[in-house]
């Protein structure tokens, strides 16, 4: 323990003695750096949350909550004379127009990547198809790259999360090929490349396009709806009187933005099966698509490890399928595939992908229930991700 850990605990205690006669000193002089850089006091109240400084410490201090603490440490660093900066929770301006354009482009350009595949055919198609792979990825590096919705700036680079970017193109391709390919493996197949189309004969490899269509598309209301929620986020803080005040506040407005991009995919994908005439599999794409939004979510507050974990937990379940099923082709290794093979008979080939990305969607829900409902998640300047630290006093 340092000795400002101990000063730190001496004068949270009430009636402490020992020439201490102003314990928000003492705990002003060891956050002295959050208070000086903070452009108004619920930046404080953020970082200190963030600390393991709850509303049970700041009675100790004689304060009834965090953010009258904060308030107190905002007020007492000298600002040479100059005026309190703003608040950005009510000064956040709209969307600028380059970035409502980079969520779109990902979804437009899978618009031009089907079209082209239904007109080309042989080689040309295969050409087709990875140029239209590739631009969607560049799109979607560059919206993710300067598209964060996070707090007042939609415009702020924010660089790709190490660690998934390969398994959410796993995820999005096993969208693609993956039910397909299960099903045709299980029959014995495959017996030549991925075909498109109601007409494809029995037993071959299909190419579903609508679901991986359909993500694209819902890039952009994603978005949308992960700045929605932290600009309201963020304003809450302003109209919270403590840490479970706000916690209580913006659990609705999370859950609320969840379902508001759920409803929006769910349609989204209900216009794309409709119209290139393939299977209604609402319960993969919905599932999937959740996922990927609360990865997002989280990583954009700062939240990286769980995403990351959670993500490669999916799509290696999802090879491990799979493999499972052409393992189970070895002499002695047929009980491999079983389970693969029932949950298939009992549902079909999409309840695999269901089963997994539903799982992982629901642990990120839970994570996120637990951690974008702190303050300290919402601070204009969001650290990484760091275990909170135990209750100073």
């Amino acid at each position: 323990m340092t000795d400002l850990d101990e000063l730190d605990r001496e004068s949270a205690r009430p009636g402490a003695g020992g020439g201490t006669a102003d314990p928000v000193k003492a705990l002003l002089h060891r956050h002295r750096e959050l208070c000086e850089r903070a452009v108004d006091p619920l930046e404080i109240a953020a970082g200190l949350e963030a600390h393991g400084v709850t509303d049970r410490t700041a009675a100790r201090f004689k304060h009834r909550d965090v953010f009258s603490l904060a308030e107190e440490l905002y007020a007492r660093i000298p600002r040479d004379g100059d005026a309190p900066r703003p608040s950005a929770a009510t000064t956040a301006p709209g969307p600028r127009v380059g970035w409502v354009v980079l969520t779109l482009l990902p979804g437009a350009l899978g618009l031009a990547s089907v079209a082209a595949l239904s007109l080309t055919h042989g080689q040309s198609r295969l050409y087709a198809v990875a140029a239209g792979v590739l631009a969607i990825a560049l799109a979607l590096r560059a919206a993710l790259r300067r598209g964060s919705p996070l707090g007042t700036t939609p415009t702020t680079s924010t660089p790709p999360t190490t660690g998934t970017a390969a398994w959410t193109c796993w995820l999005l391709g096993y969208a693609l090929l993956g039910d397909g390919l299960l099903h045709t493996a299980i029959t014995g197949g495959p017996d030549g490349p991925p075909t498109r189309g109601p007409g494809s004969p029995e037993g071959d490899w299909a190419l579903v396009v609508a679901p991986a269509l359909a993500l694209t598309l819902a890039f952009a209301p994603g978005a949308w709806s992960a700045r929605l929620f932290a600009v309201r986020a963020r304003r809450k803080v302003v109209a919270s009187r403590g840490l479970e005040d706000f916690a209580d506040s913006v659990r609705p407005l999370l859950f609320g933005t969840f379902g508001l991009f759920l409803c929006a995919l769910a349609a989204l994908f209900t216009l794309c099966a409709t119209v290139l005439d393939e299977p209604f599999t609402h319960h993969e794409v919905l599932t999937l698509g959740a996922l990927l939004f609360l990865a997002r979510l989280l990583t954009l507050h700062g939240f990286t490890h769980a995403p990351k974990v959670v993500l490669a937990a999916a799509a290696l379940a999802q090879a491990a399928a799979l493999a499972a099923v052409f393992a189970a082709r070895l002499p002695g290794c047929g009980a491999l595939a079983t389970p693969v093979e029932t949950l298939v008979t009992t549902w079909d080939p999409s309840g695999v992908a269901t089963l997994i990305c539903g799982a992982a969607a629901l642990t990120l829900l839970i994570h996120a229930a637990r951690t974008l409902t702190r303050a300290s998640a919402h601070a204009q300047h969001a650290q990484p991700e760091a275990p909170p630290q135990g209750d100073p006093a």
